[in-house]
């Protein structure tokens, strides 16, 4: 398998998984690419791989809301009534383990009402865990997000 960023998995619109041959750092950051790009076409479809088949949840949401069905349920209709313009940036890569690791993110970009046509501006700080599996291969493992600009009193 090539040592390089070449090997990166496309089998499955929108799944972030990478080669173990890969250096780690590269790899992380390549499966962040890929999680912009699914995130990116506004599909059930591909956001479903990232959310439930890489084991991603959402706040609020939590780990019991992991599962196709219930992710559908949760964001079909966002998906359908909205387009994405989001770019996750890793501002921190800090590898826990040989199987573990965390990305701590930005994200920045634009969210258009496509019924309206009305955008409103995305920016958030962000916590990505990674996993390897015996595939060799790293995955989105959890997801979970805080707004930069929470409201008052909070």
């Amino acid at each position: 398998m090539p040592n390089n960023l070449e090997s990166v998995s496309t089998a499955a619109p929108g799944a972030a998984t990478v080669t173990a041959e890969a250096d780690d750092k590269a790899a992380i950051t390549a499966a962040m690419d890929a999680y912009n790009r699914g995130l990116n076409t506004s599909s059930v479809d591909d956001c479903l791989t990232l959310y439930a088949e890489d084991g991603v949840f959402m706040a609020p949401y939590g780990e019991s809301a992991i599962g196709k069905a219930q992710v559908r349920r949760a964001y079909e209709h966002v998906f359908e009534t909205i387009t994405l313009n989001v770019k996750f940036t890793i501002a921190e890569i800090v590898r826990m383990s040989p199987r573990w690791a965390f990305a701590r993110t930005n994200s920045a970009g634009t969210v258009k009402v496509n019924a309206t046509g009305a955008t409103s501006t995305e920016g958030n700080q962000e916590l990505f865990i990674f996993g390897k599996g015996d595939d060799g291969q790293w995955r989105i493992e959890r997801y979970s997000f805080s707004p930069t600009n929470p409201p008052r009193g909070q």
